[in-house]
């Protein structure tokens, strides 16, 4: 399979969007002074899978596994274990089926992936499988003794409804990370009131909620994009 370069199809606002991100979430580091080397590298790989995410390229997918190992090794060493379970039990198994269905569905066998618009059954499944998930993982991440159980748990409905409408290519994906990128937010900034190394993960996440924003942005315009283009096949 012949390489391709993912930066090349960014456009100058994305391009700078990324830099930007990464610009600011080392800069924290730098400033936090003394800090774990592998929350600077899951940051790095995290805001690059989201411009990528944001784009609709399957990159972002692929980074998402990746950024979900080094995520939930961060996060049992903080013993935030929702966090742990989620991203490495949920979001990265998730993200490879997403790798799946995205690859399935490329618009017109481009880079970009095809969006989708939920039918009755797929929303009905949304709402029932996310709330079967956060009721049965509130009562594991209170036998594992969780820090901040309840964010946690809210952290977990946000992550599997966000996870799966990206499975089904639904640009409301960006509206549940960016839900859950606040929940984080929260987390990470009660972590940093104990120990100050953490908190360049505030900055993180405040730079996915960022990407997450345009995400949706951006999403909505390929949708519209996509359908004159299949109106005007049509005619």
């Amino acid at each position: 399979m012949k390489f391709r370069n993912p930066f090349v199809n960014l456009s100058k606002f994305e391009r700078r969007l990324w830099l930007s991100s990464v610009l600011i979430v080392s800069a924290s580091y730098v400033l936090a002074g003394s800090f774990y080397w592998l929350t600077l590298l899951a940051s790095l790989i995290g805001v690059t899978a989201l411009i990528f995410v944001a784009k609709g390229d399957v990159t972002g997918q692929v980074l998402t596994v990746i950024f979900s190992l080094a995520y939930g090794i961060i996060s049992y060493q903080y013993r935030y274990f929702g966090e742990m379970i989620t991203y490495l039990g949920m979001t990265m198994p998730i993200a490879l089926l997403s790798v799946y269905t995205w690859l399935k569905h490329p618009y017109q066998e481009s880079a970009e992936v095809e969006v989708n618009k939920l039918s009755r059954v797929q929303l009905l499944l949304l709402v029932v499988l996310t709330g079967a998930v956060t009721y049965g993982f509130y009562f594991i991440l209170k036998e594992f003794h969780t820090a901040n159980l309840v964010i946690s748990t809210v952290s977990i409905a946000t992550s599997f409804s966000a996870s799966y409408l990206l499975v089904f290519r639904s640009p409301f994906y960006a509206l549940a990370y960016a839900a859950n990128d606040i929940v984080l937010i929260i987390l990470w900034v009660l972590a940093s009131i104990e120990n100050v190394s953490y908190l360049p993960m505030v900055m993180c996440f405040a730079m996915f909620l960022l990407n997450d924003m345009y995400g949706f942005m951006n999403w909505r315009k390929m949708r519209v994009r996509q359908a004159e283009c299949i109106s005007c096949q049509q005619e």
